[in-house]
C-alpha cells in the first residue's frame, strides 16, 4: 500500500510545484486515485527532509523530462532508494539554448527584442504545439510504462509546469479526466509557493526590474492559452483524443484500460 497524501499539501524546501494529482474527476464519474501520480519541479535541490518525504511515497518511477542543458544548470536529481529514474527529454538541448542564455544574461533592450509584443507567449504556444506533435514516442513510452508497472510515479521537468504539465495532461486525457479539471490542475502551477524562481545573472535591481519581470512573465506563467494550444493541436492533427492516443501514441484499448485500472478509483 502506498501512503495516502493528506489534504494539507506538503511544503517541500528544495522541490517546487509538488502535488498529488489524485482526486480529479473523470467524465464517467470516477476519480484519479490519490498516491499514484505526482508532479513537481526538478529534484536536484531536494533537502534530506524532502528526499525522506519523497521516499515515503513508495514511488516506482520518476520521469525526468529535462534535457542535458537543464541538468547541467540545475544538477541531477537526488537519488531515492529503490526508485527507477527515467530521463526522457522533451526538448532538444540545443533548442533555444541561446534564447535561454539571453533570458538569464540579456539586458533590457535585448529582452524587449525577443519577448515584447507577445513574442514570449507566442514562443510558449509554439513549444506546446511542437511537443504534442513531435514527442509522441516519449509520451507513448510514459503511458505504456504507467499501464505496465510504473506507479506510483512522479513526473517532473525543471519548473514542473510545461513539459511535466503537458505529460500529466496527456496522461489525464488518456484515462478520461474532465478537460476543465485538467486545466484547473495545470493552472495550480501559478501559485506563488510553486513558481520557479527566475534566475538572472545580474545582481543589480535593473536585472529584476518591473519591466524585465513583465517581459519574462509569459515564460514562467502557466497560461490557459498554452494548454488550449496543445489540445487544439491534438484536434487539428489527429481529429480527436481517441485518434491521438491510438494513432499518435499507439495505445490499444487494452493499454487504456490498464491505465484506468492503475490510476483511477
Amino acid at each position: 500500500m502506498t501512503q495516502e497524501i493528506p489534504s494539507t499539501e506538503p511544503r517541500l524546501t528544495g522541490v517546487r510545484n509538488f502535488r498529488d494529482v489524485g482526486g480529479l474527476p473523470t467524465t464517467d464519474g470516477r476519480r484519479v486515485r490519490h498516491g499514484v501520480l505526482f508532479r513537481s519541479g526538478h529534484l536536484a535541490h531536494a533537502t534530506a527532509e524532502d528526499a525522506a518525504f519523497l521516499a515515503s511515497l513508495g514511488l516506482h518511477t520518476v520521469f525526468d523530462f529535462r534535457n542535458a542543458a537543464d541538468q547541467k544548470l540545475e544538477g541531477p536529481d537526488v537519488e531515492l532508494p529503490g526508485v527507477r529514474n527515467v530521463n526522457l527529454p522533451l526538448s532538444d538541448p540545443a533548442d533555444g539554448a541561446e534564447f535561454w542564455k539571453m533570458v538569464r544574461d540579456g539586458d533590457l533592450d535585448q529582452l524587449r527584442a525577443i519577448l515584447a509584443d507577445g513574442q514570449g507567449a507566442d514562443r510558449m504556444i509554439t513549444s506546446y504545439r511542437m511537443i504534442i506533435k513531435e514527442r509522441t514516442a516519449e509520451h507513448s513510452q510514459v503511458l505504456r510504462a504507467l499501464a505496465e508497472d510504473s506507479v506510483p510515479a512522479l513526473m517532473h521537468c525543471a519548473a514542473g509546469k510545461d513539459r511535466a504539465g503537458l505529460s500529466v495532461a496527456v496522461t489525464l486525457l488518456a484515462v478520461g479526466v474532465e478537460r476543465d479539471a485538467i486545466v484547473e490542475d495545470y493552472l495550480k502551477s501559478n501559485a506563488k509557493h510553486r513558481r520557479y524562481k527566475v534566475r538572472r545573472s545580474g545582481t543589480s535591481a535593473d536585472a529584476y526590474s518591473p519591466e524585465v519581470m513583465e517581459l519574462l512573465s509569459p515564460l514562467f506563467d502557466a497560461r490557459e492559452e498554452y494548454l488550449a494550444a496543445a489540445f487544439e493541436t491534438v484536434e487539428e492533427t489527429w481529429g480527436g483524443v481517441d485518434a491521438y492516443l491510438e494513432q499518435g501514441l499507439g495505445l490499444t484499448p487494452a493499454h487504456r484500460e490498464r491505465l484506468r485500472e492503475r490510476l483511477l478509483d
